[in-house]
This record gives C-alpha cells, sequence and structure tokens, in this order.
C-alpha cells in the first residue's frame, strides 16, 4: 500500500494556546544569531536585550491565551495547554526574565560567549514549558530532557573556576541518572496501562490493570523517583547543595525557582490526572516523603555558613511543603501548590538577588560573613533579604505565610492533618537559620561556631570595592527590591494570587 503526500494530515495547532512556547524557540534562535555579530554594543546590550524582550513577549501572548475552564489539547494531544500550564509558564517567564537581569554584569555569559548563554537559557525555559503542557509521557520525557540539558552547561559557564565546572559535572552526572530512573518508570507505566495519553492511563488503572499490579507499582515508584531528583525532594536531593553552591549564582536563582516549579507542575499533572482514581494507595507514601523532606532541608540547612547552600538546604524544605499539596489529590491541594509557587519565586528571588550583590563585592564570597552589618551599610538589600527570610520562615504579614496556611488547610481537608502539624513543625525549626541571618545583617557578627565549607573568594569587578555602594548594580537592587515588595504585597492582599490559583483549579477535571 502506497501513501500519497494528500494522505498524510498534519495534527491540529491551536496557535493561540501554544504561542509563549513558540515566543521562548524563537527567541532562543534570534538570540542565537544575534550572537554571532561582533561588538561590544551587540554582545553587552542587544543580545540580554532580545532575551528579556521574547520572555516578556511570552508573558505577554500568555495572558492574551488564559481562558479559564477545560480546553481541549492540540499538537495531537501531546500538549495540554490548559491553566495549569500557563500559570506555571509565567512563573518559568518571570524567572528567565530575572536571570537575565541578574546575568548582566556577570562572569558566566562573558566567559561562555552571550549568545550562547541567554540562548541555552531560553532553551532551557522551552522545556519547562513543554514539560508543564505534557499531555503523555512521551512529552514529559522530552520536555524534561530539553529542560535539563541547557542547564547541565549553564552551571559550568564560568569556565575559569573550578567549582563551577564540577557543579555542572554533579548535575549532569546525578541528572542523567534520575532522568534513566524517570524513563524506565515511564516505559513501566505504559507497559502496564498500554498508554501514553494521561487520561487513557487514568482509565486503564481500575480496569484493565488494577493499581497492585507490580509492573503498574514499580513504574510509579521509578517515575516518582525520577521527578523528585529534579524536585529536590529527600532522599534525592545529595546533588543539591553542591550544585548550587558551584553554579553561577543567577543560574542558581533559576534552578532554586523555575526548575521546582516545573518539577511541581509535571508531579501536579501526573499524580493528579493520570493516577488520581489511586490517590488513596500513593497518598501515603507521599506523605512520608514529603515529611522525610522537610526535616532533612530544615536540619541540614542549620550547620550552612554558605548563603548559596543554606538556601539550597532550605529548597530542599520547601519541596516538602510543596509536596503536601500534590499528597491530598484535590482541587484545594492544586490551587494551594501553585500559590505557593508563585510566592516562592519571590521569596527566593529577593534572596538569591542579595547574594548576587554581596558576592560580588565582598572577599568573602557567599559566607554569612558577607552579610554583616549590612543593615547599616546597604539598606537597600538588607530590608529586601530580612523580608525573604521572614517570608520563608511564615511569618504573618508575608506571602509565605499566607502560603503555607493554604497548604496546611489543604492538607487538613484532605484529612492528612498531621502533615499540616509537619509543616508548622518544620516552619518552628526553620527559624534557627532564618533569623541568624537577619541578626548577622542588622546587629553584626554572631559568635556561633558551626561546620563550614571554605568561603567561595570571588574577585570583585574593576572599579569596585568591597564597601561599594548598591547602585553600582541597580538591576540586582531592582529584582531585590521589586520580589521583596511582591512578598509584602501579597502578604497583605493575596486576593489577584487566589483568583489565579482558583482558576487553575478548573484545569483538572475531576478533583474534588
Amino acid at each position: 500500500m502506497t501513501l500519497s503526500i494528500a494522505d498524510v494530515q498534519a495534527p491540529g495547532i491551536d496557535y493561540k494556546a501554544v504561542s509563549p512556547l513558540m515566543a521562548a524557540v524563537g527567541g532562543s534562535i534570534v538570540v542565537l544569531l544575534a550572537g554571532l555579530f561582533p561588538g561590544r554594543w551587540v554582545q553587552r546590550i542587544l543580545v540580554p536585550l532580545l532575551a528579556a524582550a521574547s520572555l516578556l513577549a511570552g508573558l505577554g501572548l500568555l495572558i492574551w491565551a488564559w481562558e479559564p475552564g477545560d480546553r481541549a489539547p492540540t499538537v495531537a494531544r501531546a500538549l495540554d495547554v490548559d491553566t495549569l500550564a500557563l500559570g506555571a509558564a509565567a512563573l518559568f517567564l518571570v524567572a528567565g526574565l530575572v536571570t537575565v537581569l541578574l546575568s548582566l554584569r556577570a562572569e558566566a555569559p562573558r566567559e561562555a560567549g552571550r549568545g550562547e548563554y541567554y540562548t541555552l537559557l531560553l532553551g532551557s525555559v522551552s522545556g519547562m514549558l513543554v514539560l508543564a503542557e505534557a499531555n503523555n509521557l512521551i512529552t514529559l520525557f522530552v520536555g524534561l530532557e530539553l529542560l535539563s540539558i541547557p542547564l547541565y552547561v549553564l552551571c559550568a559557564t564560568e569556565l575559569r573556576r573550578r567549582t563551577s565546572l564540577e557543579a555542572g559535572l554533579k548535575y549532569l552526572v546525578i541528572g542523567s541518572v534520575g532522568s534513566a530512573t524517570l524513563l524506565y518508570g515511564l516505559a513501566l507505566v505504559y507497559g502496564a496501562t498500554g498508554s501514553t495519553d494521561f487520561s487513557r492511563i487514568g482509565s486503564a488503572i481500575g480496569h484493565s490493570v488494577g493499581f497492585s499490579d507490580p509492573l503498574l507499582l514499580t513504574g510509579i515508584a521509578l517515575a516518582a523517583t525520577g521527578l523528585a531528583f529534579k524536585a529536590s525532594v529527600a532522599p534525592f536531593h545529595q546533588w543539591t547543595p553542591d550544585v548550587y553552591q558551584g553554579a553561577p549564582t543567577p543560574i542558581t536563582t533559576f534552578m532554586a525557582v523555575a526548575t521546582k516549579a516545573a518539577a511541581f507542575a509535571i508531579l501536579l499533572r501526573l499524580f493528579d490526572r493520570a493516577l488520581i482514581s489511586s490517590q488513596t494507595d500513593w497518598g501515603p507514601a507521599l506523605a512520608a516523603l514529603a515529611t522525610i523532606t522537610i526535616v532533612i532541608g530544615n536540619v541540614g540547612a542549620i550547620p550552612q555558613r554558605s548563603l548559596k547552600r543554606m538556601l539550597a538546604w532550605s529548597g530542599v524544605a520547601q519541596a516538602g511543603y510543596l509536596l503536601a499539596g500534590v499528597v491530598v489529590g484535590t482541587k484545594l491541594g492544586l490551587q494551594a501548590t501553585v500559590f505557593y509557587l508563585a510566592v516562592y519565586l519571590a521569596m527566593n528571588v529577593a534572596a538569591f538577588a542579595v547574594v548576587v550583590a554581596r558576592e560580588r563585592v565582598s572577599e568573602r564570597g557567599d559566607d554569612l560573613a558577607s552579610l554583616e552589618n549590612l543593615g547599616q551599610a546597604s539598606p537597600w538589600l538588607a530590608w529586601p533579604m530580612t523580608i525573604a527570610m521572614l517570608s520563608l520562615a511564615g511569618f504573618p504579614a508575608t506571602a509565605g505565610f499566607i502560603g503555607k496556611f493554604y497548604l496546611i488547610d489543604a492538607s487538613v481537608s484532605g484529612d492528612y492533618t498531621w502533615l499540616g502539624v509537619v509543616i508548622v513543625v518544620g516552619s518552628m525549626i526553620s527559624l534557627v537559620y532564618y533569623l541568624r541571618v537577619i541578626a548577622v545583617m542588622w546587629m553584626g557578627r554572631v559568635e556561633i561556631d558551626l561546620p563550614t565549607t571554605p568561603p567561595r573568594r570571588v574577585k570583585a569587578v574593576a572599579g569596585w570595592s568591597p564597601e561599594a555602594d548598591a547602585a553600582a548594580q541597580p538591576e540586582v537592587v531592582l529584582v531585590a527590591v521589586l520580589a521583596a515588595a511582591a512578598v509584602i504585597f501579597f502578604g497583605i492582599w493575596p486576593d489577584p494570587l487566589f483568583d489565579a490559583a482558583r482558576d487553575v483549579g478548573t484545569s483538572i477535571a475531576g478533583l474534588r
């Protein structure tokens, strides 16, 4: 039998729905081509400007494409661009824009090539968009790899620093193990259910295959393990502190917020859509994993003097809080998770922006001592860090408090009251290291002997001194101040984020 061109039909594509993805992919191509042209103006201004423009275009198209309620999958059912995908996409695009601003004076783009650096960043954002929109197992894996491969390179873009190269290699090795584990698990899920489509997998479980089927159970366990690597869920978090500390700090910022958001977006889609019929079976296992993650993350952060390592361990604990929203398998849990992801972005961006500013001018690098008396020396940096630490700890009048309260409410409503108690206890433990940072900034040196790693020595940028004023890097201060302002704004008036979270809650039908 022969086929003619007329017999081949292209899949239907909803171009409005996929327009944010097209903006990111198109922007990466334009930035790569622009990076080929020499000249100081092109490299330092035009290339980052084009990268920022593509991300802003993606945000504008995202607002245009936002439609609460059910939406038919597109591209032969490979992508489901619902409000969950679009809400997560907003976080990826904002995180990418922040990274562009923090990278303007960084060493990494200059050493690796600005065109290549920003192209890889946009490529990773594109992978996150695909991952959040994935509607079948194949698209899920493609999105994960498109997300990960550029990050392996970006972690090692400070070519003259050994720890950066080491971070890239560690992330490559451990990330590859996580990807292989995920792929094997997805293959077993396909073998057990006979489908790669999420909705068909959900229909098969309980009908053609029982949840107790060993093939299906093993596949789900391996898939969850692979995604846990990306989300920094314990005990699959071991790579996180080393990679966060070694990578260029703008890339660490991007990984800390965007990669975690992408991992939880697909966790929500996989467990709350494809596997929701068996929530009573996998829920307790994920709840135990969340508890372990909260405890290990908070305890591991206490002895850290490196701010990047401390925030890495803090991120592990935060992953445990976020996992509570996945565990309950309810619409409220979905909304609480998305709300907290948005809040988490603002809190971490504020903190990492201050770390970027201080490590560029301080001989102590990212060591806690670099913040000594920052309240007197540079209040424009000290206040954003203070607000970020209080919000991460869950203090009232901050967005972090509202986010944790939302997650606790979801846990209690989903019959996991004890998990809500664990979130409260974990937040109390976290006060030890969050308040220590605030004390160092406003009260000077705090005499506590802690186990430590040698502080990273950073060569100050030409013309700067350790006492350089914040005005020397206004874009970094702007990012810190705006992120801190968002934390306070949504802590006092969270209604806009609540409305967006409720729209996201309509994306997955059948949740109670």
